[in-house]
């Protein structure tokens, strides 16, 4: 190609609400997902990793036709085969989905499983939440108690205080398929009164799906909202019981928590036990984290009825507040001081990053030219090799911390 049209091409952007992840930010991504897994591991979840693309039909059976997300916000195409496919926009409906078509609901028993990966939504680009965004979170299958919602709520809150991160535990009960459809027809008989005032999302949730009213941020509409008939005043002796049992399971164990009888999540999928934790160090989006129980799911998708409960975390939300720890290991810099000792420089590395992180600097340097890279680099530990090193079989080390120098047999090194 001619040097002046290569001039002319114009430069690629990352899409609007695409990031990289690079440097700090990187770091912290990796060490929050270390420990979020190690933390799930310890719980008894192993991993679990769903395709990134999905037939549209199974978030719209799963999430819900009178979801944004499903109205809004997919990334929905038709591929080159004529199948109507999206970018997952959440988590739980592809583990839902795997768990069906491995007929796991039929073979009984419990599963637990945790993931991690990007997620996609077409909404405003805003702090904490683009487009492209990265949720931890954990699915639980056949365990139908109230001390494994509990136990998940537990873990949360052990995820949250290993990284230091602030938080108040709002909690609800959604009832069951007994006392949710009453609950509806009085919450819609209460819209309907000032159906004229709300706006033309809750005008449409009224019609679909009317709980979802009740997750309105529109202020006018939470203000509508106030004297609205609360759904745990309507629970059914079963769920009722289980709300109760659930608060005294969080009592005994000194676990804070406000009951939030307007939060019924986004999706629609829900039943009885609905959670988020939220902060109030990252403006208006509080919420890190959420989840709740799903115990009809699985029939949506075709399977048997089981029992689950999950949750995720807004990873991108959590980098904001997480900061990392000083870390102690040691980062060795190895560099040659003249061209033929290149080649035992490159080996002497490769044994030292069997244990221990080592960076290389391929081209011969000075003495000071070494120790300014290194410093650059983040290097605490300095080795060198020219001539003399390399005819007596040794290798000059120092330690950037301690200023002391010495020269070492290259196999004590």
């Amino acid at each position: 190609m001619p040097n002046n049209e290569i001039k002319n091409i114009k430069t690629i952007q990352s899409l609007r609400g695409m990031k990289d992840i690079v440097n700090e930010e990187s770091s912290l991504f990796t060490y929050f997902v270390e420990n979020a897994s190690r933390i799930a591991r310890n719980y008894g979840f192993s991993y679990i990793e769903t395709p990134l693309l999905e037939e549209t039909a199974l978030f719209k059976r799963s999430v819900g036709e009178s979801s944004d997300i499903v109205n809004k916000e997919m990334y929905q195409f038709i591929d080159k085969g004529e199948n109507d496919v999206c970018l997952r926009p959440e988590g739980t409906a592809g583990v839902v989905r795997h768990f069906v078509e491995k007929k796991l609901d039929r073979a009984g028993g419990n599963y637990k499983w945790y993931y991690y990966g990007p997620m996609f939504r077409y909404e405003r680009p805003q702090k904490g939440r683009l487009r492209e965004f990265h949720q931890f979170g954990c699915e639980v299958f056949g365990i139908d108690s109230v001390y494994e919602d509990a136990n998940i709520i537990i873990m949360i809150k052990e995820i949250l205080e290993f990284f230091g991160i602030g938080f108040t535990l709002k909690l609800n009960s959604l009832g069951c398929k007994e006392c949710m459809p009453p609950y509806k027809e009085n919450l819609v008989k209460h819209l309907t009164s000032f159906k004229d005032e709300l706006c033309e999302d809750c005008n449409r949730r009224i019609l679909t799906n009317p709980i979802r009213v009740l997750d309105c941020k529109n202020e006018k509409c939470q203000l509508l909202l106030h004297n609205a008939p609360k759904i745990t005043t309507s629970l059914c002796n079963s769920c009722d019981t289980d709300f109760e049992k659930l608060k005294e399971i969080l009592d005994f164990n000194n676990i804070s928590y406000e009951v939030d009888s307007n939060l019924v999540r986004g999706l629609d999928y829900y039943n009885k036990t609905a959670f988020e934790f939220v902060s109030n160090e990252i403006g208006a989006q509080s919420a890190i984290a959420g989840g709740g129980r799903y115990d009809r799911l699985v029939e949506f998708l075709g399977g048997k009825s089981t029992a689950g409960i999950g949750f995720a975390i807004g990873i991108e939300r959590l980098l904001e507040l997480i900061k990392m720890p000083q870390c102690n290991q040691d980062v060795i810099y190895i560099g040659a001081l003249d061209e033929n000792s290149l080649n035992t420089v490159l080996k002497v590395a490769n044994q030292k990053r069997k244990t221990t992180k080592t960076l290389v600097e391929y081209a011969p340097r000075s003495f000071g030219k070494h120790f300014g890279i290194a410093e650059k680099l983040g290097a605490n530990i300095v080795a060198l090799i020219g001539e003399n090193e390399l005819k007596n079989g040794t290798i000059y080390v120092k330690d950037l911390k301690t200023k002391e120098e010495t020269n070492l047999k290259l196999e004590e090194f």
